[in-house]
């Protein structure tokens, strides 16, 4: 069957032209209004087309149809838009503002409006997250000259019923990256063979934005413009269904919900959602799919646990989130086991399931209705029922940290207040179960097999000091975080100014200053001294410039210190004396000047891209440091003596022994290498460092394996792997990796099987999983007791005059570790000043 469509996508001709081949059921079309076909100059599914011109059609829709208006809702890193076509009939397109406050009456739980049927329902049908899955955005090119033009009594009823809201290309970025690769290679005749360039991007593909990010995991951290728009624009109108197309591997065919069996032991989503209606929908599906001959599968992979894709954050919202996957045609054309899938052929499944996700709402509008408005009144009724009132949460020493967790909480749409000295959340709200989803963590799941995260409690990834409370003193609603933190002006000196290290941009203003010039020290031990404020106490860390050791003026030092505080809203202290009252003063070998970070990190095949994105979108977005990408291809012509820190993440390090002694030789010179994950374990593999992984319990060479079902291999062997789970760990706050934080215990987040023993060297390990260390997320006993436990998340290894600080976990996972990003900036800033005694 799979030979046969492909065969008539690739044999399109005189009597059925191309765009026939996807929508000739929908005829007549209004001939004023021109198809893809004719505006692009070339069929859909000749060319991979690219995002201005997607942009550039819908916009001609926009200017020629009464039916459609565009909205540009962000801008992506790189400048890209970010748009949303809205259809409908003329006349709710001229009363869309009335119809939306009806609409939005179902999600307001003070309301009770019974309407179901008279409101027009809402349709998000979004495309293309991943770059380098194409199909879709060509099929909204498609869905959108549909409803913009046809004139068929199906779609007049369906544009009647409904408002339609098309986003083409959620990724831009990504999408332009691959567009640009599958059309430089692309052949003529076309080129089938899966080992042609054309179906094997370079790293890092265009799966990814920007900054290496996958997007559909960025719905509930909301890091990334195109996430941030696309979250304001969400929570502007609460769309009753959402659709989020995908691409998967050649070899397949197609999916479309229901998933399987969620893996959370009892999920926080309705299960009318992701049984009643995924079912109901799944139906109208199989019946489209099955009238075109395409073959597909549901309930056997996927998850929709994680509140982070976009076809899950949707569930928790009061609507429906949809995944589909399409077999990929990774290209134009490729031989599968099945014959040769076209890029036409893959294009059509996605316009066929669009137009049936609007068919299957509109039929079921009531229903929809009720479910969206029965969602937010069980919110409350939901809380109603929990002993906990709400949580608390502060950080005395962290203002710029708390901040940015209350602009998450903000973003969602979550009620924050202040009361004292403390924030508080409510849970008897209508996002009580978004509430739920930053707080609340879990140890007990029905499946143990996650597709991607086991936990997501992000109040922990802020390393956010929060507990529930059972009755709760609600103060002033926060609405938003301008003015959250405020910092007294700085005020001149001649002598020095202080800034506390404890805060989340006090590295950002460190680095400022640095880069402007500025010789700033760090305090290896606390003192306490008089200050503009008064008696003043400060932690390990603290940032200390002195005037009379600078090469500029002290006007200029002072106007710098302006600036700095202005940027970063740091407080900066003012002292007239080097005498401290306690502990050691500012004139104290102890107060040692800092080295300006010159970094390098290699990226490249083998590199694990969405860790390398990390690194980069942290030091370019929140410390606006430069960091030099080395594409492994150059590493042997690359000068390191530029450099004075070299970060490695995960990936395959095919070293040569020449390449290998290069970066040993180069550490050895007094240099610092910083490794994450997998590179941690190849840096031990490689005896780079004489530090050794933890072995694990003794296998018993002798015992008789126990015979198992051959068909649940897959599950059995896949729980095994550290799925994403967070965890504690005790930390040395005297050592300079740790600066800046206050408590001996914080969070981090594990989603790789690399153990660390703990070092030899009594004064090496900085961060050790706590002996209860379990916060949240799925682990088997097998590798908690036998392999967490005894080991270590943070080591630093002597090499020659030189260190390799070795991280177990990711620091910076998904740009949204706010909690432990500061050790591996300190790594960056203090690197040098680590000496391991031997």
């Amino acid at each position: 069957m799979f030979k046969r469509f492909f065969l008539v996508a690739l044999c399109i001709s005189g009597t059925l032209s191309a765009q026939n081949y996807f929508f000739e059921k929908f005829q007549p079309f209004d001939s004023k209004i021109p198809s893809p076909e004719q505006f692009l100059g070339y069929a859909i599914g000749e060319h991979h087309t690219r995002h201005d011109l997607i942009v550039a059609y819908l916009t001609k829709l926009a200017e020629v149809s009464d039916r459609a208006s565009i909205y540009e809702y962000g801008r992506t890193h790189e400048g890209r838009k970010l748009v949303m076509l809205t259809i409908t009939t003329p006349e709710n397109l001229k009363n869309l503002d009335n119809i939306k406050q009806q609409h939005l009456a179902f999600s307001d739980p003070a309301q009770s409006v019974s309407n179901y049927n008279d409101v027009p329902i809402f349709i998000n049908l979004a495309y293309n997250v991943h770059g380098n899955e194409p199909s879709s955005s060509e099929a909204a090119l498609l869905t959108a000259y549909t409803f913009a033009a046809s004139n068929s009594p199906e779609i007049l009823k369906y544009l009647k019923n409904s408002v339609i809201f098309l986003d083409p290309t959620i990724n831009p970025d990504g999408r332009d990256r691959h567009t640009q690769w599958a059309n430089m290679y692309q052949g003529n005749p076309l080129v089938a063979d899966p080992q042609d360039a054309e179906h094997n991007e370079y790293w890092p593909r265009g799966r990814t934005n920007h900054y290496w990010f996958d997007l559909n995991r960025d719905w509930l951290l909301g890091i990334h413009p195109e996430s941030r728009g696309k979250l304001t624009w969400y929570h502007q109108w609460y769309p009753n269904v959402v659709t989020d197309f995908h691409e998967m591997g050649s070899q397949s065919s197609y999916f479309f919900e229901p998933m399987k069996v969620n893996a959370s032991q009892d999920p926080i989503m309705p299960k009318e959602n992701y049984e009643d209606l995924n079912n109901l929908f799944g139906e109208y599906f199989a019946s489209a799919l099955d009238s075109i001959g395409s073959f597909y599968f549901t309930k056997e992979v996927f998850d929709g646990t994680y509140p982070g894709y976009g076809s899950s954050y949707p569930d928790l919202q009061g609507g429906l989130g949809l995944l589909f996957e399409q077999a990929s045609s990774r290209g134009h054309k490729q031989t599968t086991k099945f014959g040769e899938i076209t890029f036409p052929f893959t294009i059509r499944n996605q316009y066929t399931s669009s137009i049936t996700t609007v068919r299957a709402a509109v039929e079921n509008k009531a229903m929809l209705r009720k479910y969206q408005q029965k969602f937010f009144k069980s919110a409350l009724s939901n809380a109603s029922k929990s002993r906990v009132r709400g949580y608390t949460f502060k950080d005395d020493y962290d203002k710029n940290r708390v901040k940015a967790f209350i602009d998450k909480l903000l973003l969602h749409k979550i009620e924050v207040y202040e009361s004292g000295n403390a924030f508080v959340v409510p849970t008897d709200q209508p996002q009580y179960r978004m509430v739920q989803t930053m707080f609340e963590t879990y140890d007990t799941y029905r499946d143990s097999v996650y597709y991607d995260a086991s936990a997501w409690s992000v109040a922990n990834f802020y390393n956010m000091k929060y507990k529930p409370v059972t009755n709760l003193n609600t103060g002033t609603k926060i609405t938003a975080t301008t003015d959250l933190v405020k910092t007294d002006a700085v005020q001149k000196t001649d002598y020095a100014y202080i800034i506390d290290y404890d805060d989340y941009n006090a590295t950002a203003a460190l680095n400022y200053l640095q880069q402007n010039g500025i010789v700033v020290s760090s305090s290896f031990k606390p003192f306490t001294t008089t200050t503009n404020k008064g008696l003043t106490t400060f932690n390990y860390g603290t940032l200390v410039i002195p005037i009379s050791l600078q090469k500029k003026d002290s006007d200029t030092v002072f106007e710098l210190a302006q600036k700095a505080q202005q940027k970063f809203q740091v407080t900066i202290h003012s002292v007239s004396s080097g005498y401290s009252s306690k502990g050691i003063d500012l004139g104290s070998r102890y107060v040692s000047p800092l080295t300006k970070p010159k970094a390098m990190m290699l990226i490249g095949d083998g590199v694990r891209s969405y860790e390398a994105g990390e690194v980069w979108h942290l030091l370019d977005t929140r410390v606006h440091m430069p960091i030099t990408k080395i594409p492994m291809r150059n590493f042997n012509r690359a000068n390191m003596d530029k450099y004075n820190t070299l970060v490695m993440v995960s990936g395959n390090y095919n070293l040569s022994k020449a390449q290998l002694d290069k970066i040993k030789d180069w550490i050895g010179k007094g240099n610092t290498l910083i490794t994450i994950g997998n590179a941690s374990k190849w840096a031990i593999d490689k005896k780079l460092v004489k530090e050794k992984l933890t072995e694990g319990p003794k296998k018993d060479s002798t015992a008789v394996a126990v015979r198992k079902p051959y068909v649940d291999a897959p599950e059995n062997l896949g729980k095994e792997s550290v799925g994403g789970a967070i965890f504690k760990v005790d930390l040395d706050l005297t050592h300079p990796l740790a600066f800046g934080y206050r408590d001996t215990q914080i969070p981090v987040y594990k989603n790789n099987s690399v153990w660390l023993a703990p070092s030899k060297n009594e004064y090496a390990t900085v961060a050790k999983y706590a002996k209860d260390p379990h916060i949240d997320g799925f682990i088997t006993k097998k590798n908690m007791e036998g392999f967490l436990k005894p080991s270590a998340s943070l080591l630093v290894s002597k090499v020659g005059r030189g260190r390799v600080v070795l991280f177990a976990d990711n620091p910076n996972f998904r740009g949204s570790w706010y909690g432990t990003n500061r050790l591996f900036l300190n790594a960056l800033f203090l690197g040098d000043k680590i000496d391991v005694p031997d």
